[in-house]
């Protein structure tokens, strides 16, 4: 006798004494899911539990019809109501949306197979890169496991699906030299205010842009931002933000609450894509590679882990749920290796 056939006996005996001692009708159909979950997909447990329904319908009051649910819009809601912010859930959107449009199949009949088959077309008609491909299997799998969770499926065609290794990149920081020369060339007092405050607290540019100008404390060198999912967090800055920073606002001459605005009437409160446009057009001009907002960020956490912060500090620092975030933007300094070599090896 095999293991399959031992177990189904197994299972079958443990039935029995369930019927012998007057077990109720739903706790019989729960252990006989349960002993079938390793062996039927979503679609046959469905049909399984609506057999078992039936034959055991005398021994229950009534039968609920399943009712029909959005499952899709349901998501969407539960993510939003958890604090995800409107980019996470646009993302999170298109990417179940153009899934399930694909697939072409109801949710409860989606199998691990058509899962994969779907991320590797992906992947080799789209030319997608590793990283993205696994960002797309994050999401599904969120998706997935939310339904199991809220007893939509009876378990996720994802579990099977194992996150996609990807190659580690050294991503860049800014150099002093780098820093210092963006800050000589800035061209007006505005854009120096910007590059300081980003270089010093490590914020993100989207929660720079929602700032306004009684959000700084410059008393304590501080001031309260909005990370994701509106979560609320103080930031610091040094000396010499805070005098540009007050030089700048001393020269406006708008009503803006904003902290930062646009340097042409109407001034209004300056966007992401201002931020970000007038930094490439920065480093283009002072033949500084791959000038970006969120550079800024990754510079600090490296500098800060560098000189010795805590982990812990570094995380709270940059608002990261999870230590790993932290651990990824925190590179180790490659001149500090070369020293330590010398030191301790050569």
């Amino acid at each position: 006798m095999n293991l399959y056939s031992y177990t189904l006996k197994f299972n079958i005996q443990d039935l029995i004494t369930m019927i012998k001692n007057n077990n109720s009708a739903e706790e019989k159909i729960t252990y006989i899911k349960q002993a079938m979950l390793r062996h039927l997909n979503n679609f046959q447990m469905e049909e399984l539990h609506k057999v078992l329904l039936a034959a055991l319908a005398d021994e229950r009051q009534t039968v609920e019809s399943e009712p029909e649910e959005n499952f899709f819009s349901a998501y969407i809601a539960a993510k939003r109501v958890e604090g995800c912010s409107d980019k996470t859930l646009e993302y999170y959107s298109a990417t179940i949306h153009n899934a399930l449009s694909i697939i072409q199949k109801p949710v409860k009949y989606i199998t691990t197979d058509d899962l994969r088959l779907y991320l590797d077309n992906y992947q080799r008609k789209g030319g997608a890169g590793k990283v993205t491909i696994d960002n797309i299997r994050r999401v599904l799998s969120s998706f997935f496991s939310w339904l199991e969770n809220e007893d939509y499926i009876l378990k996720s065609p994802v579990r099977r699906i194992h996150k996609v290794r990807t190659g580690k990149t050294v991503k860049e920081t800014y150099s002093d030299e780098s820093l210092e020369i963006m800050r000589d060339f800035a061209g007006n007092i505005r854009d120096l205010a910007l590059i300081d405050l980003l270089s010093s607290t490590g914020m993100r540019v989207g929660e720079l842009v929602k700032l306004n100008i009684s959000d700084i404390d410059f008393e304590n060198r501080e001031c309260v931002v909005f990370g994701k999912g509106d979560k609320e967090r103080k930031v610091y800055f040094d000396a010499r933000t805070k005098i540009h920073l007050q030089r700048y606002l001393s020269k406006r001459s708008d009503d803006n609450p904003a902290l930062f605005t646009t340097l042409l009437a109407p001034f209004n409160r300056l966007k992401i894509s201002g931020v970000e446009i007038r930094l490439r057009e920065l480093g283009r001009k002072l033949n500084i590679p791959k000038v970006h907002p969120h550079k800024f960020r990754r510079t600090l956490a490296t500098l800060a882990i560098d000189k010795g912060m805590p982990i812990e500090q570094v995380q709270h620092l940059l608002g990261h749920q999870n230590i790993d975030t932290t651990m990824q933007y925190a590179m180790v300094n490659q001149t500090n290796v070369k020293i330590s070599h010398r030191k301790f090896i050569a």
